[in-house]
């Protein structure tokens, strides 16, 4: 794995630990009048949701790269997910991955679907909702980057 596809990874792997501790921080209430002394609790889930969508981004990033394929601006979101779509289309990413994400398979019936999904949700979510009703989107979207930044991790390696 050279540099460049390591510094993905490590990428990655920062914005879902961060989604995770923003996560558990919207939903322990002791830890925020510890940590950050509110008055009332507060929650994040939009930014759970946002870290999610960049630790798969960042995860396609590296994969591509491992094979060869760079994408850069303008559109760099767009031309990642074009660039990781067709790999999975020609069967360079095994389908058995598939298998993994039963539970999304209602909203997406390939390795797509998440990332796809997490693209509409961070738009949907950052943008267009409050934080506080974010909770199970939130939950989802961490499980996926998980599931979806292991498996991809595992292919790189």
């Amino acid at each position: 794995m050279d540099l460049t596809c390591k510094n993905y990874i490590k990428r990655a792997q920062n914005e879902l630990n961060l989604a995770d501790i923003i996560l558990k921080l919207s939903i322990d209430t002791k830890i925020q009048l510890n940590l950050l002394k509110l008055l009332e609790t507060e929650t994040y889930f939009s930014a759970v949701i946002h870290h999610s969508y960049f630790c798969i981004f960042y995860s396609a990033k590296a994969y591509l790269l491992s094979k060869g394929i760079k994408t850069s601006p303008p559109e760099e979101h767009k031309n990642t997910f074009k660039e990781f779509e067709k790999l999975v289309e020609v069967g360079v990413v095994d389908v058995e991955l598939l298998k993994i994400y039963k539970e999304m398979i209602i909203r997406a019936d390939t390795l797509l679907g998440i990332f796809s999904e997490e693209r509409k949700k961070r738009g949907n979510f950052t943008y267009h909702t409050l934080s506080q009703a974010n909770r199970q989107p939130a939950e989802e979207s961490v499980d996926n980057a998980v599931t979806f930044f292991k498996h991809i991790y595992n292919l790189i390696e």
